[in-house]
């Protein structure tokens, strides 16, 4: 039996190259090595969003078809709507009880977003619950590991002291503790240099047609102190060599930033080189994306059939729930 794995992702806006290389990318690669259930957290996009809801189906679809554009396989992860599973809000119900108010409080990504987001108010019990909701979601699959970032460890590490709180009460062996994850999450910036997001409407999003690509990344800033192509540049403050990064070989960087530093071409050379080193990932993309929103039941039956699929592990464990805590 494989190790199994539980990621997900808000249905909050379109996703961009960030969301690409930081989550999806990743995912493609655990797709092969464990059993995986990836999901679109509908309940999760509530407690930040429960004022701006009209276009949560759209979300959830549109981050689907993304999803298997770039060649997450169904035949491979289960791929779900994290409503359709009524159990992980049992499971909620049930952690709630048992997790003391002071983990809730002192979690510090919870501190940062109060202080951080000012235009909505989320002084709400979702909100601040929402690592319960979170480690239901985690535990209802009885997963072994979470994927995050380092800066989302904290979060994992309270489903883990829900998971030990709940064999203890109830002297059960129900939960494994799950283990972080870690993973690389390339850095890229948007086309004004600020953080790639939709509030700052500089994303260069996965659904945005090839062409429209392309003039994002020929109007993309670069470093700001280079004005006139015989000025020299520095690629360490220039957005656009991020992405090079991951697109461009070592080797071919190095020449690039030899180029860059002794005014030897411009920046718009260089956007031409990155866009013929995105085209082929791009163009495969698009022509998966066409499919996709072209035959629309198979979206929903792939979703469709992945929820039963969550939906029938989820009972088993809810039910094992139900027996632990005498209900």
């Amino acid at each position: 039996m494989k190790s199994r794995v539980l990621s997900g992702m808000r249905p909050t806006g379109k996703l961009h190259f960030g969301h690409l290389h930081g989550v999806l990318k990743n995912w493609l690669r655990l797709q092969d090595e464990y059993e995986c259930f990836f999901f679109s957290a509908d309940w999760h996009a509530l407690t930040s969003e429960y004022e701006n809801t009209e276009n949560l189906k759209d979300y959830i679809l549109d981050n689907i078809i993304d999803w298997l554009s770039v060649g997450i396989d169904p035949d491979k992860a289960t791929v779900f709507v994290q409503s359709k599973v009524i159990e992980h809000a049992e499971l909620n119900l049930i952690f709630g009880m048992i997790t003391p108010l002071s983990w809730l409080e002192r979690n510090p990504t919870y501190k940062e977003q109060l202080q951080e987001i000012k235009n909505k108010d989320l002084q709400t019990f979702g909100f601040l619950g929402y690592p319960v909701l979170q480690a239901a979601d985690i535990l209802i699959y009885k997963a072994h590991y979470v994927p995050v970032g380092i800066d989302q460890v904290p979060h994992v590490e309270l489903t883990r002291e829900i998971a030990r709180r709940f064999n203890y009460i109830f002297k059960v062996e129900l939960f494994p503790v799950p283990e972080p994850l870690l993973t690389d999450t390339p850095k890229l910036l948007g086309t004004d240099g600020r953080k790639m997001s939709k509030s700052y409407n500089n994303s260069i999003y996965l659904s945005d047609k090839p062409e429209v690509i392309e003039n994002k990344i020929l109007t993309m800033m670069t470093d700001p102190h280079r004005v006139r192509k015989t000025d020299k540049g520095d690629p360490d403050l220039c957005p656009l060599f991020l992405f090079h990064k991951i697109y461009t070989s070592e080797e071919e960087r190095k020449e690039i930033i030899h180029n860059c530093k002794n005014a030897l071409f411009g920046c718009r050379d260089c956007k031409k080189i990155l866009l013929g080193k995105m085209k082929p990932e791009i163009d495969s993309y698009w022509e998966k994306r066409n499919y996709y929103t072209e035959n629309l039941d198979r979206v929903n039956d792939i979703i469709s059939e992945g929820n039963k699929k969550a939906k029938t592990f989820a009972e088993k464990v809810i039910n094992e729930v139900r027996n632990a805590v005498g209900l």
